[in-house]
């Protein structure tokens, strides 16, 4: 019996766990012109097919896959089913960006609030990575990056909460790096430290005809798409914070 994964061996994979409207509608564009076929991973079924079809009209070839990223016990499953259709995993991008992200000032959070946001930002990119970066390092190359915001990397009085979780992740992430960097396979992490434009969160902040100018920074999903490209193809360094932050006066 052939293996899925010879059937697919002329081309690259690319799966995108959280591949909302804003950063993962870039990344399938992005990686899609560079001919790899694209794996949606997201909640939302209707919405995944619609950009499949999308994808489609511009000649990239894609599947999704509705699942639910705060399921951690599932993700080993989630994983196994996409290389049954797709073969190997060349990259896979983490990249959730729910609609009612919030924050929790530091003097108010507890363990249960932690606990909470702990499968979404710290179990379920750390599951993915485990479960993904076994058949990469069985063939000796692939990628895996996964996407947080500036809070891991920075103290930003009352935006605790989701902070801690992905501080957990990025040590994970740069500690993953470490170890099988030297056999092919790169980990990488993206810190943004702004809202991304036509995502989940950045259309639930605007709903209304609400503006966000002068209050938080807006970036555009196709930098940090490009972003992610130049990682996981040149490799020269482990992280990438977005929109870069200022340089302290020498």
């Amino acid at each position: 019996m052939t293996h899925p994964s010879t059937l697919h061996d002329h081309k690259k994979t690319i799966v995108l766990f959280g591949a909302g409207s804003g950063l993962g509608a870039s990344l399938a564009h992005r990686f899609g012109r560079e001919g790899y076929r694209v794996a949606l991973v997201a909640r939302r079924g209707e919405a995944l097919q619609q950009r499949v079809v999308e994808l489609a009209e511009h000649g990239i070839e894609a599947k999704f896959f509705v699942a639910d990223l705060g399921d951690v016990a599932n993700m080993p499953t989630l994983v196994e089913a996409i290389e049954a259709q797709l073969g190997a995993i060349d990259v896979a991008v983490y990249a959730p960006v729910p609609a009612d992200l919030s924050f929790v000032p530091a003097v108010s959070l507890d363990a249960p609030t932690l606990r909470s946001l702990m499968d979404l930002y710290t179990y379920a990119p750390i599951e993915m990575a485990r479960s993904v970066v076994q058949g990469q390092l069985a063939k000796g190359d692939g990628a895996i990056v996964i996407v947080g915001g500036l809070s891991a990397i920075l103290a930003i009085p009352g935006m605790s909460g989701v902070g801690p979780a992905m501080a957990a992740t990025r040590n994970y992430a740069h500690t993953l790096n470490a170890e099988v960097a030297g056999q092919g396979v790169y980990v990488g992490t993206v810190n943004i430290g702004a809202f991304i434009r036509g995502s989940g969160s950045y259309n639930a902040a605007t709903a209304g005809g609400n503006t966000l100018a002068g209050q938080f920074p807006i970036i555009e999903p196709d930098l940090i798409a490009q972003e992610i490209w130049t990682m996981v193809h040149q490799r020269d360094r482990v992280e990438a914070v977005l929109p870069p932050l200022p340089r302290a006066p020498q």
